[in-house]
């Protein structure tokens, strides 16, 4: 009566049920994409802003 599927039983059913991914689509999530953007950004920005620093005091 109270039965209830297996955690892994209902991601079984949940992954069977997906559409299979498309070719060259990296991210299926969009927040995981922003994210990813988002830290490349930072870090590339980083980058310049130390190398502009060092720049100015030589």
């Amino acid at each position: 009566m109270f039965y209830r599927k297996s955690v892994e039983e209902r991601i079984a059913d949940r992954m069977a049920q997906r559409k299979p991914l498309e070719e060259g689509k990296t991210f299926e999530h969009g927040p995981a994409k922003f994210v990813f953007v988002s830290l490349i950004v930072a870090v590339v920005l980083m980058h310049v802003v130390g190398v502009a620093i060092v720049m100015s005091f030589s």
